[in-house]
């Protein structure tokens, strides 16, 4: 696969070569997202319940933007 082809929704099975990372937060029923930086310079995350499933995935600037927010607490809301 070239760099260029990875896309939102494709089959995170299909991401060779990379190493998936979990949270040391995540909880014991397997309910967490896995993370990974694409060789290109994206990010890809997959639910760690389904592998095989589709992966969104994000440039770097996109995900740095999501953690300012995250960590400025944008999306406190979200989890009430």
């Amino acid at each position: 696969m070239r760099m260029t082809d990875y896309r939102n929704g494709m089959s995170a099975d299909d991401i060779a070569g990379v190493m998936w990372v979990k949270a040391r937060a995540s909880d014991s029923t397997g309910h967490c997202v896995e993370i990974s930086r694409l060789p290109d310079g994206q990010v890809a995350f997959r639910n760690s319940r389904h592998p095989k499933g589709p992966a969104l995935v994000f440039t770097r600037s996109e995900f740095g933007a999501f953690l300012d927010g995250a960590g400025a607490g944008e999306f406190v809301c979200m989890l009430d």
